[in-house]
């Protein structure tokens, strides 16, 4: 018998923010319609809760999925369900349409306090380096240390990071902000910025592990406390809820950059399911109309 499947929701856009009310369709009919961004095939996703072994879900802002109750619902209904909670220092240049800091360590706290610290991980990903207007070089770390101790409070232990990825469709998006400029530092320089990190993380009690820094990771020495780790870990996951899901690794994932996530099946899609948040660094699909009136529209669909 085949292992149940892990839901990913989502890592092509933003659903607890956006689309939940879509996303609560999908369980009620009992399968989602999946189209693979790439060879542009349309599978059938199974939602049945005897399919399922957990859902998965990726986020910037939780408020809707919180003020909803969608947490319970899907708990009742008999679904496990772990949290990926992206919360970087706020950036209005970089992250034009995020609620404020405060707002989101909140809802980390209240998603640790509903369904438990060990089911919700950190995400401080990514890090930026970039100038605006002549300035000199700045980097989104500011509230780091702020942000670890409300975590750590919250009883978190698990943080993932990376350093930004400057792909064409990001640097053309930057390119569209004048005065912006992105920057990608040396080697060296990560290094020095990821023991940085995860010694202000390890005085917190929190562990720092890297996502797709394959080169980066295997430069760091064996005794420096920051692990290569997996955002979507079957270990992790038969660990909270038992039986174990399938732990080989997604081979749709960026494996060559050094990605380490286990199989799962993605339900997002870039086309239907654009993102309202405007991170100008960010692979996903963005919403043309970015403004906050369009983002309030969006989340009560």
């Amino acid at each position: 018998m085949p292992p149940r499947i892990v839901l990913s929701a989502s890592r092509r856009t933003d659903i607890p923010a956006f689309y939940m009310h879509w996303f609560m369709e999908g369980i009620a009919r009992g399968f989602f319609s999946v189209t693979n961004p790439f060879n542009r095939k349309t599978a059938t996703v199974s939602t049945a809760s005897e399919d399922v072994h957990s859902i998965v879900f990726w986020s910037k802002d939780f408020g809707a999925f919180l003020d909803g109750g969608y947490g319970e619902i899907l708990g009742n209904m008999g679904y496990n369900q772990f949290f990926l909670f992206t919360v970087n220092s706020r950036s209005p240049v970089l992250e034009p349409n995020m609620v404020p800091t405060e707002t989101r360590i909140r809802q980390a706290e209240a998603l640790a306090a509903r369904f438990g610290a060990r089911r919700v991980v950190w995400r401080f990903d990514p890090v930026c380096f970039f100038t605006y207007n002549g300035e000199d070089v700045q980097d989104n770390l500011g509230e780091l240390e702020f942000i670890a101790r409300r975590i750590e409070n919250a009883g978190i232990r698990r943080c993932i990071s990376s350093f930004a990825d400057h792909y064409p469709k990001v640097i053309r998006r930057v390119e569209k902000t004048p005065g912006l400029r992105l920057i990608d530092p040396p080697i060296e320089e990560k290094r020095r910025v990821l023991r940085d990190m995860a010694g202000t993380l390890a005085s917190r009690s929190i562990s720092l592990y890297t996502c797709c820094e394959n080169q980066l990771a295997d430069s760091l020495p064996e005794a420096c406390g920051i692990e290569a780790g997996g955002c979507i870990s079957g270990h992790l996951l038969a660990g909270l809820f038992g039986e174990k899901p399938s732990l080989q690794k997604d081979s749709g994932q960026r494996r060559e950059k050094g990605c380490l996530c286990t199989v799962s099946r993605d339900i997002g899609d870039y086309d239907r399911h654009p993102c309202y948040h405007g991170c100008l660094y960010c692979y996903a699909r963005p919403a043309e109309n970015r403004n906050r009136v369009a983002v309030a529209s969006a989340r009560r669909r």
